[in-house]
């Protein structure tokens, strides 16, 4: 059963195949203001070289992430191979400056820096970022960020749009919007959190791509709530800190790395296209493909679903 969670998927109406994990690649736009480390630029393109000569080969980063830092490092390393290598696929997101200008024209221009850090006159999947901080309607004004994302793709230069943001009741209204063909969401649907699961539902039920990002609640259910008590870029509260060494216990029991069934709790959900996994180093690719092929036993998922879990947004 593990292996078989590692095979490529269709990337819903895009027509392509794309790996069942994807490699999340804001760490390596060096943001330790949001990960508590840095990753040095030689790690990081390392890193960016060993996923696209991996079965992981599919990128995904955005504007935002290290403003602009990831874009830059991965369009380095696709420089110095020459392009993109067949069978990669390098996705990327636009939205606000970090002084929180949302307006049509800053999309516009930090799609077209997208462009030229990456090095590509093309890129097949782009994303909205973050549209909570503006309302819907700001979002499909005449000239705003979704006209303007669209007029790019009528160019040429965009093959298909998405949605990335946090909130799932926003989300669901932009999906619900028909111009979507993916969607992203993070830190929603894991073991401790599961809130997207609409979303998830709708989306793929309209053919989209389904992204989930951050299964390990962005490091607590892949480090451990003693070493990294945070979930979602913020302090985990006290109940949920012990629910984690709950679930921790229950894989303890069954010899099954925490990680390794916060991993697959997503990679076995037929509606979620592709998992986004942040990486840092080149060595946590092969460990990530070894956690999403570890044996978990029924008996441990048994034990790992009877543990409650929220369906808010988190804190």
């Amino acid at each position: 059963m593990s292996h078989d969670l590692l095979k490529r998927r269709p990337l819903g109406p895009i027509g392509v195949d794309v790996p069942a994990i994807s490699i999340g690649c804001a760490p390596l736009g060096n943001m330790p203001d949001t990960f508590d480390y840095e990753v040095p630029e030689d790690i990081a393109m390392a890193t960016i070289r060993a996923a696209l000569k991996s079965p992981l080969n599919h990128l995904d980063t955005a504007a935002a992430y290290g403003d602009g830092e990831s874009e830059r490092r991965i369009g380095l390393v696709l420089r110095e191979l020459g392009c993109l290598p067949q069978g990669a696929f390098l996705q990327t997101k636009a939205g606000q400056s970090p002084d929180g200008d949302y307006s049509g024209d800053m999309v516009k221009r930090r799609f077209e820096r997208s462009l030229e850090l990456l090095g590509q006159d093309r890129i097949e999947l782009v994303f909205l970022h973050d549209p909570q901080s503006i309302t819907y309607e700001e979002a499909f004004a005449s000239g705003g960020p979704v006209e303007v994302l669209q007029g790019f793709k009528e160019q040429g230069m965009i093959g298909h749009l998405g949605v990335a943001g946090g909130p799932i009741d926003m989300e669901i209204r932009f999906v619900e919007s028909g111009v979507f063909d993916a969607v992203i969401t993070h830190n929603r649907y894991t073991l401790l959190n599961r809130v997207a699961d609409p979303l998830l539902t709708i989306a793929a039920g309209k053919g989209l791509a389904v992204f989930n990002a951050a299964p390990y609640g962005s490091g607590m259910l892949a480090k451990g709530p003693d070493a990294y008590p945070r979930y979602a870029y913020a302090s985990a509260p006290e109940g949920m800190v012990e629910r984690t060494r709950t679930l921790e216990a229950i894989c303890s029991r069954h010899d099954v790395p925490l990680a390794a069934a916060a991993l697959q709790f997503s990679l076995r959900d037929s509606r979620i296209t592709s998992t986004i996994v942040g990486m840092s180093r080149p060595e946590r690719i092969d460990q990530t493909i070894s956690l999403a092929q570890h044996e978990i036993p029924d008996a441990c998922w048994d034990e790992l679903l009877a543990v409650s879990f929220d369906t808010t947004e988190p804190a």
